[in-house]
Parts: C-alpha cells; structure tokens; sequence
C-alpha cells in the first residue's frame, strides 16, 4: 500500500483550518475512510506557548468569583472564545493529511486526490501533494509521526 501526502498551509487562519479539518472528519464518517485518510494539524511553536500562557490567564480570573455560581459560569463562556481567537493571530497552522489506500484502490486514490484540494477550505490553502518515492517524502513522514 502506498501513502500520499497532501499538505495544507492556512497561515494564521485557524477557523478555516478547524472548518477543513470538520470537513475531513466528515468525509471519514460518511465514506468510511477510517484508517484510509488521516489528518494531523501542525502549530506554529509560538502558538503553542501562547495557549499555554492564556490558559494560565483564565484560570487565576475566576477564583475570586467562587460564591457567584451563576456569574463564574457566564465568565467562562465569555473568556473561552477570547483564547481561542487570540492564537490565530500568533502562528501559522499546517494540516498534513495522509490517504492510504491498497494497490487495487488506485482509482478511488485518485478521485480523493483530486477532490479534496479542489474543496473550499482547501483551495487557499496552497495544496501541495507529496508521494511515496519523491525527496520530501522520508521527511514528511517523519513530520507526520511526530504530531502523534
């Protein structure tokens, strides 16, 4: 069985890049593609710090509010969409999507090669194929394997 690469950058884009990776998960449920198509998404390691640093922010917040049950729980909600916005401003977001069919699923290979960076999300994401036998592929693999 051969494995197939398509790479996506979505610069700082993190909501078509959450919409892309819905879409994926779509597809996988409806056409059964378990082990077929796999999706890992790759950050920026600036981003990552940052989450890392909101999600300290929000927890020292709500501490003083403990009496207040009804008002803490309204607080959480208001400041769970202010850290997911923020990181999209901070670093780039990659998705790395691997198509795994057998030898007599050549066309069912192909079809998926074409679809999928001709979808919306895809399409400004500068889709970028990779297959079993060029030079980027040992270390695309490796990437891959990395973002468990």
């Amino acid at each position: 069985m051969a494995h197939t690469y398509l790479l996506f950058d979505f610069g700082t884009d993190e909501e078509k890049a959450q919409l892309a990776r819905h879409k994926l998960e779509g597809w996988k449920q409806a056409f059964r593609l378990d082990k077929k198509l796999q999706y890992k998404l790759e950050r920026a390691e600036d981003e990552s710090k940052a989450e890392s640093a909101q999600a300290e922010e929000p927890s020292e917040a709500p501490k003083p509010e403990k009496p207040k049950a009804k008002s803490k729980a309204k607080s959480k909600a208001k400041e769970a969409p202010a850290t997911e916005e923020a990181p999209a401003a901070n670093g780039k977001v990659n998705l790395l999507v691997r198509l795994y069919f057998s030898g007599h699923e050549k066309l069912t290979e192909q079809r998926w090669l074409e679809r999928i960076p001709s979808e919306e999300p895809f399409k400004q994401a500068s889709p970028r194929v990779v297959r079993q036998g060029e030079a980027q592929f040992d270390e695309i693999v490796k990437q891959f394997d990395t973002l468990g």
